[in-house]
């Protein structure tokens, strides 16, 4: 097996490749744009790299993403060959045209929750129809919460509920207009004089100190992320050990429409992938609910307690300089 993954490695344009994807996960699509290469020569390399084990690839409806092995012989293989591999021009451009394309996803989801967000809640209602998300999510909250946080608030249907549950709640989201239109509720609301602060903020770095918060949910944002893992463990670091999480996203689709109507990057969840991210960021599952919605969609309601510390740098996520851990070449 290692001489085919050795010949898969003796090709400039295939170590690119790996350089690229040992940092993120990309489609072909977006491979073609950053290496400036037709499509067809990117596909016969990614395929040669698949075939020695050296890429996994995750189907989600008509899109392919393509990554290197988060864990296992191949990964282990790559982090050894790593230190020999030496960065060339090549692969710095890339890392910049890389960072461009994850720059216009971000950019391109919060332009969309900003252009919809007055009609966000009529929109979450087309899809989640009687089903009462705000009771579940609060049904799960400890009796004493001193502090709690809803992660993508958005216009605070959840957290208007759970403020009156806690000391101190609070809501995070990188929509300006969403977090305008939450404000604007919470001047209404009746809370019973509890403290709510709301911060624009990024998943991926939490506005809040290492362990603050007893209580975190995090509803239907998740298949709107680049990079899932990478927030679990965020969220790990802002609660304390034996906090509660809920999370509550959708069960794997196939649903394109969802894309467009919702800006929806993934097309759901595997129970397995969410659990599986959910241990290596420190959590023990404790509950899973499935609930059929809208749209022959099904929403897994998890709750899971901080109960260890996550890896400092764990298979598949990104370390301190933002890179995920596993082949990426010394500068």
């Amino acid at each position: 097996m290692q001489l085919l993954q050795f010949k898969a490695l003796a090709d400039s344009t295939r170590l690119r490749l790996l350089h690229l994807l040992s940092s993120h996960e990309f489609s072909v699509n977006e491979l073609v744009r950053i290496l400036t290469m037709g499509q067809s020569r990117i596909s016969r390399h990614l395929k040669i790299l698949t075939e020695a084990g050296l890429l996994r690839y995750r189907r989600d409806g008509l899109w392919i993403f393509y990554s290197v092995p988060s864990e296992g012989t191949e990964h282990d293989f790559l982090s050894a060959i790593a230190p020999y591999i030496q960065s060339t021009d090549e692969m710095k451009r890339d890392e910049k045209e890389a960072l461009a394309v994850l720059e216009e996803r971000y950019e391109r989801s919060r332009e969309f929750f900003d252009s919809i967000a007055e009609n966000w809640d009529d929109v979450n209602q087309e899809i989640l129809g009687d089903f009462n998300l705000p009771e579940a999510i609060c049904q799960e909250m400890p009796p004493k919460c001193a502090t709690a946080a809803d992660l993508g608030c958005g216009t605070g249907t959840v957290l208007a509920m759970m403020a009156g549950l806690c000391e101190q709640s609070i809501g995070i989201d990188n929509s300006h207009r969403m977090l305008e239109i939450c404000s604007r509720r919470f001047k209404t609301a009746d809370t019973g004089k509890k403290q709510v602060s709301l911060r624009i903020g990024d998943l991926s770095h939490l506005p809040v100190r290492d362990q603050e918060l007893d209580f975190a949910c995090i509803n239907l944002v998740l298949h709107h992320i680049s990079d899932p893992e990478a927030v679990l463990h965020e969220i790990r670091r802002a609660l304390k050990s034996g906090g509660t999480l809920v999370l509550s996203d959708f069960l794997q689709h196939s649903d394109e429409t969802m894309r467009i109507r919702y800006g929806d990057l993934r097309l759901g969840f595997s129970p397995e992938e969410l659990e599986t991210w959910l241990a290596r960021a420190g959590f023990r599952i404790e509950k899973k609910q499935a609930h059929p919605v809208h749209r022959d969609l099904t929403l897994l309601l998890i709750s899971a307690t901080a109960c260890s510390k996550p890896s400092k740098h764990p298979p598949g996520t990104r370390n301190s300089h933002g890179k995920r851990t596993g082949f990426t070449p010394p500068v």
